[in-house]
């Protein structure tokens, strides 16, 4: 039997995309990656809460994967929302239909920033910490719920301006850092192979489908190019997963420093050279030409997290001028970005895609 890290990959349709994320979960042994025993969270993902293909975990993601996991005998499932300084959860709840899924199969939400759902407590990390303890000096602080739980990471497959590609790895920042997660940005690549290794500390088991129906190539994670894919991936291996997407989308996976040192520290397989591909493996040699870009609002934010203007982070980020940065994000995204450019690429995509077609056939 193979010990290699395993990546299931299918080519999917609008018609069969929920027995597909069932399929795709089996043949990446979903089953014997979490522990029966142990509540599961379902970690969605909103880069952006408006609607916007290739952003944001799809609905069909989220009822495959609730389907794939009640198969495989696992229906303590709660679904867990974070926001950031940029992001709002309900909004994000309801504009992305995830509310009548978890309505339809009756799995509670819960916020990782509500007190009555749950607290931040410190924590001190067994692993050898690269990032994280030298941005938080005061100390490490994670939701008390996520300890002693499965955890499944439901993102898509795009681009990210500070991270290259963005993934599974990158699904757990929300989750585990507070709004606060910004201070991080100088140290990104560090700071995703740190929350790996304390997730593998606090989780009863870990697992991840990635939804690349739509995928999304540029400026990530929000203002994307569409490209429709009709391809999902799932595996209980979190560096392997995003390194077969990263190919896919024509990078060199050991060239981004975040899977390349997970690699290195034994939490994952980066090299592709030593994964196996199960499913449909020739999808996993193509390669979609994708490219990384900026927008107004990442290109500043690059200039102050990774040019000598980083020397004005603690004025800029950790003193009440940060609002004026959020302002700033929201307006640009929001009210001028969106109502420009987004929104009528959300429009043709609804009326062209059948992905789009199918979103507007969920309820919501």
């Amino acid at each position: 039997m193979s010990t290699r890290s395993r990546v299931a990959i299918l080519k999917t349709s609008p018609e069969t995309v929920l027995e597909d994320y069932v399929r795709l979960a089996e043949l990446a042994g979903l089953k014997d990656s979490l522990d029966p025993s142990a509540s599961t969270i379902l970690k969605d993902n909103i880069s952006w809460h408006l609607l916007y293909p290739g952003a944001n975990t799809t609905p069909w993601q989220l009822e495959g994967t609730i389907l794939a996991l009640k198969e495989a005998g696992f229906d303590d499932l709660v679904d867990v929302h974070n926001h950031t300084v940029v992001t709002i959860a309900d909004l994000g709840d309801r504009y992305n239909k995830f509310g009548p899924v978890l309505e339809k199969y009756s799995i509670p939400t819960l916020f990782n920033y509500k007190e009555e759902d749950m607290k931040w407590i410190p924590y001190r990390p067994k692993a050898k910490l690269d990032a994280l303890e030298r941005v938080y000096p005061e100390g490490i602080f994670l939701p008390d719920y996520f300890f002693g739980k499965n955890i499944v990471h439901l993102p898509t497959v795009k681009t990210h301006s500070y991270t290259v590609t963005t993934g599974a790895m990158k699904n757990a920042f929300g989750g585990l850092l507070n709004v606060h997660r910004h201070y991080t940005h100088t140290w990104i690549h560090d700071t995703l192979v740190d929350l790996l290794a304390i997730q593998k500390e606090i989780h009863s088991g870990i697992f991840a489908t990635m939804d690349g129906t739509t995928a999304g190539s540029g400026p990530g994670p929000r203002t994307l190019v569409p490209r429709r894919k009709d391809v999902i991936l799932a595996s209980a291996d979190q560096v392997a997963i995003d390194a077969v997407a990263a190919k896919m989308m024509g990078f060199d996976p050991m060239s981004i420093r975040y899977i390349n040192r997970d690699d290195g520290k034994g939490l994952g397989t980066g090299d592709p050279r030593r994964i196996e591909i199960v499913g449909m493996e020739e999808l996993a040699e193509e390669d979609w030409g994708f490219r990384v870009g900026v927008n107004l609002g990442t290109g500043i934010g690059m200039l102050l997290w990774r040019s000598p203007l980083k020397c004005l982070q603690k004025l800029f980020f950790r003193t009440p001028l940060v609002n004026l940065f959020v302002f700033a994000s929201e307006y640009y995204h929001d009210r001028l970005w969106y109502p420009l450019k987004g929104r009528k690429v959300v429009e043709k995509w609804l009326e062209d895609s059948p992905w789009g077609r199918l979103f507007a056939g969920y309820p919501g």
